[in-house]
């Protein structure tokens, strides 16, 4: 039992704890955004309230909650609970944490949640050492992560557990926290308040992030005298907090946005996602070397400069760097935008890769083989071959692919731009190279 000193000592700290820790909500009631997960008749709601939680993962970005939810699963469960932190604990830890909790359930049949703060920073040998306690009951795992756990937590240990995915605060539920706040005795107890721009900006820079719109009033408050603006808001958060990291989820998910955009010929998403990128700290030569390979996949011979546009989007990420990169970048997405698409090379390559790998193998054609060497005439070598540039139109009639996949398309050709203008081969009654139109301008 805690005695007078440890009671004044812990509120002492909480006192001079940081605002987004006093501002911690205390019961479900008081929890702000997750309705998915936590609404009135939700799964999850019903088992911490009665307690009868199982073991699970919360899974999301920084500031949604899922400290704070653990936090209130503690004030609600009568079992013990112990809290420790991925990045600080070993194995050694985690035996004793199983062994206490056998302890516990032998002397008094109570039980053990085990709450574990990053838990994707756990190796396979941490994760493993807590296999068989949850899987036996003897412990209720919490772990909480901002990284994919499919990625980062070993299977078995997903598999008896429950992934919850907690999804980034609303506006609303941030203007909502910061309101409560100002007013709360635990807050600033009604001493400072917003105007209604200063709260907006406050809103937006927080990026849907509660631990972030609390410390930004934290810093405004103790610079202000009763009132708080926008400059003292500005002052206090000099860049605007966004999601994105450069590894994880965030990262692929707005990497897939941005290909996605260009691919769906929107050049002003295109941007956008370019520009999240780019707030984010991404290394401007990722990014330019994801549009080289979208130029050749998706704009591929429609477009062929668009390759081009892009090579020289990469050279500017190497020798140029940020910020004035940033407008080399702009110009490739844009221009890729825009372009016609085809992905015909593509397909083509793949469809010969599986000739390759599932077909059998197959000889180089007499005619088609080497014939520079001494004695290859003698051999056969080169024999019957046709050499283009020695008839009309520098192109004749002549079978290049093994005699068995004679007439195999692998290439077909697209519809769009550069590439629906041209044809293997010469065009009957038109000049090589050339479309119907330039045929007959030439004629």
């Amino acid at each position: 039992m805690d005695d007078l000193f440890s009671q004044q000592a812990r509120d002492a700290l909480d006192a001079r704890a940081p605002l987004a820790v006093r501002m911690r909500p205390r019961d479900l009631d008081s929890f702000v955004g997750q309705e998915h997960v936590l609404g009135q008749d939700s799964p999850l709601r019903r088992e911490i309230e009665r307690d009868e939680l199982a073991s699970v993962i919360l899974y999301g970005p920084p500031g949604c909650g899922k400290t704070s939810l653990a936090r209130v699963i503690a004030e609600r469960t009568e079992s013990q609970f112990v809290e420790m932190s991925a990045v600080a604990s070993g194995v050694a830890d985690i035996r004793r944490v199983i062994e206490q909790a056998r302890d516990r359930l032998a002397m008094d049949g109570g039980g053990t949640i085990l709450f574990i703060d990053e838990i994707h920073r756990f190796n396979r040998s941490q994760q493993d050492a807590l296999l068989h306690a949850v899987e036996d009951g003897l412990l209720v795992l919490v772990g909480a992560t901002t990284e994919n756990p499919f990625f980062e937590v070993n299977a078995p240990l997903i598999s008896r557990s429950r992934v919850v995915e907690m999804q980034p605060l609303t506006d609303e539920d941030v203007r909502s926290i910061v309101e409560r706040a100002l007013e709360d005795d635990r807050g600033l107890s009604g001493t400072a308040r917003l105007t209604p721009e200063a709260m907006e900006l406050l809103v937006r820079r927080a990026g849907g992030d509660a631990r972030v719109a609390l410390a930004t009033l934290d810093h405004a408050a103790a610079g202000a005298e009763g009132e708080i603006d926008e400059q003292a808001v500005r002052e206090a958060s000099k860049v605007r907090a966004l999601p994105y990291d450069r590894a994880g989820d965030v990262h692929y998910d707005v990497t897939s946005a941005f290909i996605k955009s260009m691919r769906g010929a929107d050049p002003d998403a295109a941007v956008y996602w370019l520009a999240r990128m780019m707030r984010g700290g991404e290394d401007p030569k990722f990014i330019a070397r994801r549009m080289l390979v979208f130029a050749a996949e998706d704009v591929g011979l429609a477009d062929p400069y668009a390759v081009t546009v892009a090579e020289a989007a990469v050279k500017a990420a190497e020798f140029v760097g940020w910020p004035e990169c940033r407008i080399n970048l702009a110009h490739a997405a844009i221009y890729l935008s825009l372009a016609p698409r085809s992905n015909s090379a593509c397909r083509a390559i793949d469809a010969a890769l599986r000739e390759v790998d599932e077909g059998p193998a197959r000889g180089v054609p007499q005619h088609l083989r080497d014939a520079s060497y001494g004695g290859a005439k003698t051999l056969g070598r080169g024999e019957g071959y046709l050499y283009p540039h020695d008839h009309p139109d520098g192109w004749v009639s002549q079978d290049y692919l093994p005699e068995e996949l004679g007439g195999a398309r692998f290439y077909r050709p697209g519809d769009r731009g550069w590439e629906a203008e041209r044809t293997p081969g010469p065009a009957p009654d038109a000049d090589v190279g050339l479309s119907a139109d330039d045929a007959d301008d030439q004629a």
